[in-house]
Parts: C-alpha cells; structure tokens; sequence
C-alpha cells in the first residue's frame, strides 16, 4: 500500500454554545472550553491535539500538522523522521533532513554556506542576495564591484 503523507491546517474556533456538543477526537471526552481546534475533520481540546513525538500542543506551533501512518506530527518531527534530505548548492554535501536550511530558487543551502561566493560575506537576515549563473552574490559583487578580479569591500 501506498503511504500518503498530508499535510493538514489547524484551526482554533469557538466552541458554539447552541451547537451541538462536540466530543474530542483525542480524549472522547465532551469539549465544554471557549474554544476548541478542528483538524483532521474532527475536533479536539487545545491539550489534546498533540504531536506523536515531542508531545508539544499542535495548536500552539502553527497553523499546521502532518500525519503519516497514523502518527500526527508537528513539521519539525515530521522532517526529522520522514523529510527529504537535500544536497548544498555551495558544497555538494548531504544537508540532513531537519536541519535548517537557506534556500534560493530551486537551491538549498546550509545555514554556514549560504554567503557570497565570491567574497565570502554571509547574510544576515534582510540582507539582499543575488543569483547569478547559479551562485550566490552580495549586491556588491552582483553589480560588479571588482577591481582585477578583486571585490571593493571596504
């Protein structure tokens, strides 16, 4: 059989007092809070709706959930176990599958590769970045400043 991993949204929503009651997908207990959350068609106390693995509320990390062979899982856990790995861009070694990763394009990077190929500058967040025949520039090096091949950096 063919293991179909979905990614699933989260949602809080107020519980309606005149609705009927609802009963909880984790503890089939009745949900009497102001609030519930709705994943998977079902619903769940905010308690309930955990991750098979790390156990953290799902409802408190995002707006999403990811479930395979029965396990629900946060995306952290989800990538740690089941997520693809990839290969840098900059220097062609394997990045694990829950590592943090830069991307560019179709590109991926490791978070201490990811800097100006040619000067070396890494980029801090906000940082503008170019791409370039595949590599990574600074706005310096993109808009060519280089003297005998040697960045202006000063």
């Amino acid at each position: 059989t063919m293991v179909f991993d979905k990614e699933e949204s989260v949602s809080l929503v107020p519980l309606q007092s005149k609705g009927k009651p609802r009963v909880c997908a984790g503890c089939n207990r009745r949900i009497m809070d102001r609030f519930m959350l709705e994943a998977l068609d079902r619903y769940w106390h905010e308690d309930c709706l955990k991750c098979a693995c790390c156990d953290c509320r799902l409802g408190d990390v995002g707006s999403t959930l990811y479930t395979r062979a029965n396990l629900i899982l946060c995306h952290k856990d989800y990538l740690r176990l089941f997520g693809m790995t990839g290969n840098c861009a900059a220097c062609s070694k394997v990045i694990p599958a829950f590592e943090m990763v830069m991307r560019a394009r179709e590109n991926v990077y490791h978070l201490d590769c990811f800097a100006c190929q040619l000067c070396s500058q890494r980029f801090c967040v906000g940082d503008k970045f170019f791409l370039k025949n595949n590599m990574i520039l600074c706005q310096l090096d993109y808009e060519g400043g280089h003297q005998n091949g040697h960045s202006v950096h000063r």
